[in-house]
């Protein structure tokens, strides 16, 4: 299913889909520790920017950050004192007093090994929540999640934002390139010792990579150095997609639709914001119904981890149902 639409029986805070498209949102930030916290706090709350999105407002922030990632410890309190001071936002001491000031949630913290505690309280809350990336720094906390959505009948959905690139999405909306037969994807690829090394930065690749290609990857392969990682996976209908994360050289993202009908490459720099990914977030704030199948977003977190286990085994394929078969 391409958009699941969960009907919680509790009653949320958020109110129904009518009421809350007709009033502006109070959403709650977790982990001031990412250059998304300023971008997003900026789009919502300045109505004079030139991407501003409509309809919610950044009220709240639980500041979070993780002393062993030095991109988080380096950088939370510089991002936690500008969304304080700049837009008067509030900063509170704990998620659960957050969650009583908000109708919804977006957790930002940079470290996925800290979204799994972050969210439990957000759904015991019931309150609707987006979990930026990296989704999380394990297949088994990312199913954890997907198990507590369901079980709370609250919903989620996770994405980077390059799954809502314009180039990416102008392809998908197109007849020019007809049924897609394959796809390759290339990206940054920086790594950080606490996640398996795709899960940090190679994700937009693999999130641009699943966004032409959808699930069912059932087998992949991992050719790793220094300077760059090419993973190539086999899915069950026979299609191959292929990811490049790069670490030396320049730094570009794009791809390649290969199609029936034609070829359809970007030409670098491909355009991307940050603002597609925030539409879609506040309408399934107000909505509540999920872009991103939890299922799709499960999946890739399978493909990464796998790739990581083809890179221990000198490159030898792995099957994603060894990843997904793992004792829950």
């Amino acid at each position: 299913m391409t958009a699941l639409l969960i009907v919680v029986g509790l009653c949320l805070s958020i109110g129904d889909a009518s009421s809350a498209q007709t009033r502006t949102l109070r959403i709650g930030l977790i982990g001031l520790d990412t250059s998304h916290v300023p971008a997003f706090t900026k789009m919502l709350n300045d109505a004079t920017d030139p991407g501003h999105v409509p309809g919610a407002r950044v009220v709240a922030g639980f500041k979070g950050g993780s002393p062993d990632v030095e991109s988080s410890a380096t950088r939370v309190d510089r991002f936690t004192a500008e969304i304080r001071d700049k837009w008067g936002v509030e900063i509170v001491d704990s998620i659960e007093e957050l969650c009583r000031k908000v109708d919804a949630v977006i957790i930002h913290s940079v470290d996925g090994r800290t979204h799994l505690s972050q969210v439990r309280p957000v759904f015991a809350a019931k309150k609707r929540v987006f979990i930026d990336k990296p989704f999380t720094a394990s297949y088994a906390d990312a199913r954890e999640i997907v198990r507590l959505s369901r079980e709370s009948g609250v919903p989620f959905f996770s994405s980077s934002s390059l799954r809502y690139a314009g180039d990416l999405q102008a392809v998908l909306a197109s007849d020019k390139l007809g049924k897609l037969t394959g796809a390759f994807t290339y990206g940054p690829s920086p790594t950080e010792p606490h996640h398996p090394d795709l899960f940090w930065y190679g994700i937009h690749a693999v999130e641009m990579l699943y966004t032409l290609m959808g699930s069912g990857c059932e087998t992949i392969t991992r050719v790793h150095t220094d300077d760059a990682d090419m993973v190539v996976g086999r899915w069950k209908d026979g299609r191959t997609g292929t990811v490049r994360g790069t670490r030396a050289g320049k730094q570009d993202y794009g791809f390649v639709a290969f199609g029936e009908k034609a070829t359809i490459a970007t030409t670098p720099p491909m355009r991307s914001d940050y603002r597609g990914l925030l539409v879609e977030i506040i309408k399934f704030f107000q909505t509540g119904v999920v872009p991103v199948d939890p299922q799709v977003t499960l999946e890739m977190m399978a493909f990464m981890e796998a790739a990581d286990l083809s890179k221990a085994r000198n490159g030898a394929p792995v099957k994603l149902s060894e990843i997904t078969s793992q004792s829950r």
